[in-house]
């Protein structure tokens, strides 16, 4: 019975080209992403994304109006969308949805140069699966941006040997670094690693100049972000907000290395398990490369002290292949147990758990589109709430619904209320949270607040904060309404 569902789904790999596997791909990716484009918001970093990018098309460059610890690629990827689409959750989840399968097949085709077709469209596919699976990966993240444009440019450093391809590969390294910061490890441990190959096979005519090409390609697409900022007189808004502000962050936060660690210790056994039990050709010069950029993503983890679920997507694509090669290697699995092992690898619960959500949602409300996210905003809007005069403390996706603003540049995600090392980079005149929040509340003054049901507006380290909004809003406000477990606030005045 097994042998006649893998007969199905198992394509001939002799007859696939990139075209058929780039098709299979986005279909995988399409079924397993689709019921999240109804979603309000998936993470809190998606909602601000698509706040920063709104702020771009409505005129105002990233950081000046609005402000968010990333650089600008992953703002302009959304205010593109924006700008062409309008306000759709739908498009946003769906060009995500081609980032997912874009990068799976610049996996594929990396590992054609490397393995087997079979071997390398299932770690395609497996790329797809990891992508779009657990936590908060079915929104649009900013290292789904960013590892799309490396692994396209890795495709390309291992496959094309023409001196224009390396410009190009520059400038897809330099779109990953400005989409998230921490790719700037693999690029250098990756510009370390091809000056060392050059000088030990004495490729000099040849490789000094394609390094040299990668460089410029990097440096110009950084100092195009750079250009409107200068053109403006903000070049200094650029640099700190770039630059000096992950620096302030990194060394205010309470994160160490050690929380790290085991994802260190778990890569070092692999790659020694493989080595001596000889299932990776660690001579050849793209296992060599996804080693290094691997390698470099895993530092910057370390550096960062901490590792969030979401930050998995940039590893996926490089270490894919060098863990499909090793198990192909390995004695064959019992067919008995391959059923099992496909639904342990290959069956999205997620997905189908959301899209019970989505026809459960229809049925009763009318409409697929759900979450708090959307229908608090919408009741502000039916009840006259004052939409334009809001804090949202939880689904600040609210202010793209309602054609709002946050009430300061330090709310744009309100956790950054929370982290005072960042308000010189906002140029914000407040040097504590609770001087910002304290404006927010009694100078401001918003109509509305909007909460979550059970959960501290604040991490429950910032007890002051939690204190302080806690008390305040049972003195001036009101409880109007509760959505769901949006909570909706009204000032008493």
């Amino acid at each position: 019975m097994f042998d006649k569902i893998l007969s199905v789904v198992t394509p001939d790999y002799r007859k696939l080209n990139w075209k058929t596997v780039l098709l299979l791909l986005f279909f995988a990716a399409f079924f397993i992403r689709f019921p999240f484009f109804f979603r309000d918001y998936i993470d809190r970093d998606e909602s601000t994304f698509i706040l920063m990018g709104q702020s771009w098309v409505d005129g105002f460059l990233p950081y000046t109006q609005l402000w968010d610890l990333k650089p600008p690629i992953t703002f302009l990827f959304f205010a593109t969308i924006i700008k062409i689409f309008g306000k759709s959750f739908i498009a946003i989840r769906f060009f995500g949805t081609l980032l997912v399968a874009l990068t799976a097949l610049f996996t594929y085709l990396i590992g054609l140069g490397i393995t087997s077709k079979k071997v390398s469209f299932w770690c395609a596919m497996a790329c797809v699966f990891l992508q779009s699976s657990f936590g908060s990966l079915q929104g649009v993240m900013s290292e789904h941006i960013s590892v799309a444009f490396f692994i396209a440019g890795v495709y390309f450093l291992i496959s094309k040997k023409h001196l224009v391809w390396h410009l190009l590969v520059g400038v897809l390294f330099g779109l990953s670094v400005m989409s998230k910061l921490n790719m700037a490890y693999p690029f250098l441990t990756l510009g370390i690693y091809l000056l060392w190959s050059i000088f030990k096979h004495k490729e000099y005519s040849n490789g000094i100049p394609r390094l040299f090409l990668m460089g410029i390609g990097t440096i110009l697409l950084i100092g195009l972000t750079a250009l409107p900022y200068y053109l403006v007189g903000k070049f200094d808004i650029w640099w700190e907000s770039i630059f000096e502000a992950p620096i302030a962050y990194s060394e205010g936060k309470q994160h160490s290395p050690l929380k790290v660690l085991p994802l260190v210790l778990l890569t070092v056994l692999f790659y020694y398990g493989t080595y001596k039990k000889r299932l990776l050709d660690y001579g050849h010069v793209g296992i060599q490369v996804l080693v290094i950029v691997f390698s470099g993503i895993i530092l910057s983890f370390v550096q960062a002290g901490k590792v969030n679920g979401h930050y998995l997507i940039q590893i996926y694509p490089f270490i894919l292949i060098p863990v499909g090669i090793a198990i192909s290697k390995l004695p064959e699995i019992k067919k008995k147990y391959q059923p099992l092992l496909l639904l342990l690898i290959f069956v999205p619960m997620e997905a189908y758990l959301e899209y019970g959500n989505i026809v459960s949602t229809k049925v009763e409300k009318g409409t697929f589109f759900n979450g708090e996210g959307i229908e608090v905003p919408q009741y502000i809007l039916d009840n006259q709430l004052e939409g334009q005069s809001i804090f949202f403390t939880e689904y600040h996706i609210g202010y793209w619904m309602l054609d709002a603003t946050p009430p300061t540049v330090a709310s744009t995600h309100p956790s950054n209320i929370a982290r005072e090392e960042l308000f010189p980079y906002m140029k914000n005149p407040r040097e504590t949270s609770l001087q910002e929040l304290r404006h927010i509340l009694e100078k401001v003054k918003p109509k509305v607040v909007i909460a979550r049901k059970g959960k501290r507006i604040f991490d429950k380290k910032f007890e002051d904060l939690n204190a302080y909004i806690n008390s305040y809003l049972e003195e001036h406000y009101i409880l109007k309404e509760t959505i769901g477990r949006g909570l909706i606030y009204q000032r008493l005045e």
